[in-house]
């Protein structure tokens, strides 16, 4: 039977930074234009939060009862090494994205930005068919585009919208947030190849191989730096989003030297962290950057 911990480690919180960083550039771009709303900012991150929570509890579930998760390193899975029963993973999961739901439905009703219901809708449905459902999009290769819509472009964008209209520094910072948020998800699948091409889950890096998604990887890292100077032309404060630098290199090492299986843990929670530490620098860049 699964223990309070067991639930918290199948929550995945070395993901959580993947949820919390768009709400953070959204908010500094907010606050650029003068136009802050905290309350507003509070409620998205607990949205996100809960979607990202959502999300891993359905990951689990799916994996699980395809047999996927049977035989695979890395955090606990619920229902793959069965410690949960199937259908308590999958009200977990339902239950998260309910909150969500309720949560976002009062950021909606307080900002009167409408508009988020039906991406508020699809984002939950992009949420449980990543790996559910009898033809999950995740088993396609296309986990990686769906991350970077949902977690980078519209979380980002989003936040920012329900306070004043999106500018072109929060567009760029959301293609930064989306580009890490994806490198998190190439690095854990990267690590689990073996595993998924074993069980026909034909992710994108089964698709392009180790060589192929290692070099995948560096490309989208390449892109936060990238982003941070184009960014830096608003607010040349955003440079310091490049003093995250230094958490990049050991997720670098690991993935360019070649680790497999459980040596990418460490890179994958160091992409994480990376990721965290760019979103936070880029923020105050833009909020020192203030008009």
């Amino acid at each position: 039977m699964a223990t309070l911990s067991h639930w918290i480690e199948g929550a995945r919180p070395r993901t959580l930074p993947a949820a919390v960083s768009p709400i953070l550039v959204g908010t500094g771009a907010a606050y650029q234009t003068g136009h802050v709303v905290w309350a507003y900012a509070v409620l998205a991150l607990v949205v996100a939060l809960a979607l990202q929570v959502g999300v891993n509890f359905a990951n689990d579930y799916s994996d699980g009862i395809r047999g996927t998760d049977e035989v695979r390193v890395g955090p606990v899975r619920l229902v793959g090494q069965r410690l949960a029963q199937p259908s308590s993973v999958k009200f977990a999961a339902f239950a998260s994205f309910g909150f969500a739901a309720v949560v976002g439905l009062a950021l909606v009703a307080l900002s009167g930005l409408w508009v988020m219901i039906p991406v508020g809708a699809a984002a939950v449905l992009a949420a449980w068919y990543y790996t559910g459902g009898k033809r999950p999009y995740g088993y396609l290769g296309l986990g990686e585009v769906f991350v970077f819509v949902f977690f980078g472009l519209v979380a980002t964008v989003g936040t920012m919208a329900t306070m004043t209209p999106p500018t072109a520094a929060c567009w760029w910072g959301a293609v930064g947030v989306g580009a890490l948020a994806s490198a998190i998800l190439v690095a854990n699948n990267l690590r689990d190849i073996p595993t998924d091409r074993e069980h026909g889950k034909r992710t994108l890096a089964v698709r392009m191989g180790e060589r192929g998604t290692r070099a995948f990887y560096v490309g989208l890292v390449a892109v936060a730096f990238v982003v941070a100077g184009i960014v830096s032309f608003t607010s040349p404060w955003a440079l310091l989003a490049l003093l995250a630098a230094p958490l990049v290199v050991r997720p670098m090492q690991a993935v360019l030297g070649g680790a497999t299986g459980p040596g990418l843990i460490p890179a994958l929670a160091g992409t994480g962290r990376f990721q965290l530490a760019w979103s936070v620098l880029l923020a105050v860049g833009l909020a020192l950057g203030r008009a």
